[in-house]
């Protein structure tokens, strides 16, 4: 029973944090937020802005192990950077929420030229150059293959993994010299026994690492997710071949065709960790 209520969190985001603290015993306290009362009583959220240290959630779960000691079990990405630092922190001007690449201002028009068919669509419509994009490597510390939603990330004989989350925001160009998205997905690698991405880009600044949730337009400050994530989010964006994510999104281990929604940032210092 546990299994089927964890397994719905994670893949259909249907459990509201009312509904989940009733019936997993949470305090569910209340605190009044600009847009509603604030949930209290859970694990310190995501996503936040990364230049801020600053968090009073008093939820305290162990670090993850380094993602090289974990399977790999999704890959996954939203239109936008959910996340927001000094270099992605534009706020995105046609009303999907998140944030912008500073460098997405900044590109020529060889960059920006429209590519030959619509890229990955999706309820926000297709990618385009000049986009920005955040993607998520999940890593389990259960014996799982990577496949298609956070569901992957489970299995019958470890009922509470950790999870760990590789964070980087792209800049969409169209240019083959960018990053090939092909080169950072699943192969089939496998190294020291665990499942690994091809290749998750170590050259854009030092990740911040910190205690989250799982994110997705599901949940806001006044839903909050249940599940714990260590997560690693590099500071600075970088560019990505449009290209080449058209091309994954047309067929990969994950089931994925298309960008997700972000959840809203998290503001509020009751639910969000402190970092270190």
């Amino acid at each position: 029973m546990f299994k089927k209520q964890l397994m719905a969190v994670l893949t259909a985001a249907v459990l509201s944090s009312a509904a989940y603290a009733e019936t997993h015993g949470h305090d569910h306290m209340r605190l009044e937020h600009a847009d509603g009362p604030a949930c209290l009583g859970f694990g310190p959220q995501t996503p936040r802005d990364i230049d801020s240290k600053h968090g009073e959630n008093k939820v305290y779960f162990g670090p993850a192990p380094d993602y090289k000691q974990m399977n790999l079990c999704n890959i996954h990405f939203h239109v936008n950077a959910e996340h927001k630092a000094r270099d992605f922190a534009i706020e995105d001007e046609h009303g999907h929420g998140g944030y912008q690449c500073s460098m997405s201002k900044h590109l020529t028009a060889a960059e920006l030229a429209p590519t030959a068919e619509p890229v990955c669509p999706s309820e926000h419509g297709p990618l385009k150059p000049g986009d920005t994009i955040e993607v998520h490597w999940v890593h389990s510390t259960a014996p799982v293959y990577p496949g298609p939603t956070l569901g992957a990330c489970m299995d019958d004989k470890v009922k509470n993994p950790d999870l760990r989350v590789e964070a980087q925001v792209f800049t969409l160009v169209n240019d083959p010299n960018a990053l090939d998205f092909n080169t950072l997905g699943y192969r089939g690698k496998v190294a020291n026994g665990f499942h690994q991405a091809e290749n998750i880009p170590s050259n854009t600044g030092k990740p911040v690492v910190f205690a989250g949730s799982t994110t997705g337009p599901k949940y806001s400050e006044q839903t909050c997710s249940p599940l714990q994530v260590t997560w690693s989010v590099r500071p600075t964006c970088a560019k990505l071949d449009i290209n080449t994510i058209a091309k994954w999104c047309k067929g990969n281990a994950f089931k994925e065709d298309h960008a997700h929604g972000v959840r809203k940032l998290v503001t509020t210092p009751a639910l969000l960790s402190e970092i270190k």
